[in-house]
């Protein structure tokens, strides 16, 4: 008989990134400061524009 090749895939987690592993360096923001910061800048962009 044949033998065969058994071929095997090193693990590699369904595809799943741990992102959470890797510290990244900069400001850390919460989402609501994102969105403070957001609208804050569109107000800003608001009154340029009809200031003029």
């Amino acid at each position: 008989m044949a033998k065969k090749d058994k071929k095997t895939l090193p693990p590699s987690g369904a595809g799943l990134v741990r992102y959470f592993e890797e510290e990244t360096k900069g400001p850390k923001l919460t989402p609501e400061q994102v969105v403070a910061m957001s609208i804050i800048l569109a107000v800003f962009c608001l009154l340029l524009r009809f200031s003029g």
